[in-house]
């Protein structure tokens, strides 16, 4: 897991070309209208979610963990808080893994909260849960969803 300004995610391109890919469109479009929907960067796979999901208290959110994707989360208006672990220090898998949409959800609580504000991002590779949208109220996100290779 990687919290760091959208400025400063320079520093982690190496660790994956795609990872590269995706921050450089992040720089490039940080400023652009906010419109719902999904957009994919061309040629890449990369997909970027422009959300504006209900933030809901921490002990109804929970963690979860995907396989073929690292997710970069990026507030766009307003603070929002994500709850972390290690998948490998989990116990209580709530349901089997869905191959087809790539996520697991899990019952034990993170061990961390993380507060991402607009002009940060997170990023969570397969080795990290996390536990979005925490907090009080609506906001809006983008979600990109960079394939593992």
């Amino acid at each position: 897991m990687i919290l760091c300004t959208i400025a400063s995610a320079e520093t982690y391109r190496h660790i994956s070309p795609l990872l590269g890919r995706a921050i450089d469109w992040l720089r490039e479009h940080s400023a652009d209208e906010f419109v719902k929907g999904v957009t994919e960067i061309p040629g890449t796979g990369i997909l970027v979610k422009a959300e504006e999901p209900a933030l809901l208290p921490r002990e109804k959110v929970a963690l979860e963990a995907h396989r073929r994707f690292i997710d970069i989360h990026v507030p766009i208006k307003g603070e929002e808080i994500i709850g972390w672990a290690p998948v490998d220090s989990l116990k209580h898998p709530r349901e089997e893994y869905d191959e087809e949409k790539d996520i697991a959800f899990f019952g034990d609580a993170s061990h961390s909260l993380l507060h991402v504000r607009p002009g940060q991002i997170a990023i969570f590779f397969p080795e990290d849960a996390h536990a979005p949208n925490i907090g009080l109220g609506n906001h809006r996100k983008l979600c990109v969803k960079i394939p593992v290779v």
